[in-house]
């Protein structure tokens, strides 16, 4: 499966959505906390490890422009999020198939960006709002197909970060996992 589409009418559809990127510091701790508890399961690469924001799933390429003016002008003035890792969750619970890293939001202001995000996009018909509450989380790693994954456990969780840049990302799906391409970059304060 690729990660470009034609569809109808011959236009260039690409799959999009928004995130926090995590400073390099925390992709590290993160990646050797995890790694060591892994076993079985697929993990996401070390420089994909993100907390996406807002899922706009596929998109004619003409739309990055404007989703990325939108962010801008909605992330202009946000301070960074500073999110402390809680525990694993599997995903679904009962038979999981992906293990995320749950984030609790110290001072609101990843659900905030989120929000003001969400609602900055609607409003300009450009992503329709999600009926679920938001969920600040990293995906850890995946299961393999076919074979029954067991739970990451551990004592110890990567220490809490700052994340201070907010990125539109082009997800191309490739057999060994998405690969993450930045369309646009914007920072938040301090």
């Amino acid at each position: 499966m690729s990660g470009e589409g034609r569809h109808p009418g011959d236009r260039k559809r690409v799959r999009l959505f928004l995130a926090l990127d995590l400073p390099g510091s925390a992709r590290a701790d993160i990646a050797s906390w995890r790694d060591p508890l892994l076993g079985d399961l697929r993990p996401v690469a070390a420089g994909s490890l993100h907390v996406t924001l807002v899922f706009l799933g596929w998109r004619e390429e003409k739309d990055a422009h404007r989703i990325a003016a939108v962010a801008e002008d909605a992330a202009a003035g946000k301070r960074a999020a500073f999110l402390a890792p809680t525990g694993v969750r599997g995903v679904p619970r009962r038979s999981p198939s992906l293990f995320a890293l749950e984030m609790e939001d110290r001072g609101g202001r990843c659900g905030a960006l989120q929000s003001t995000l969400a609602s900055a996009l609607a409003d300009t018909g450009l992503y329709r709002r999600e009926k679920r509450p938001f969920w600040p989380h990293l995906t850890l790693a995946r299961g393999r197909r076919g074979h029954p994954a067991k739970p990451l456990e551990s004592e110890r969780l990567p220490a809490p970060f700052a994340a201070d840049r907010v990125v539109l990302f082009r997800s191309i799906l490739c057999p060994q996992g998405a690969v993450y391409e930045p369309l646009w970059t914007g920072l938040l304060g301090p």
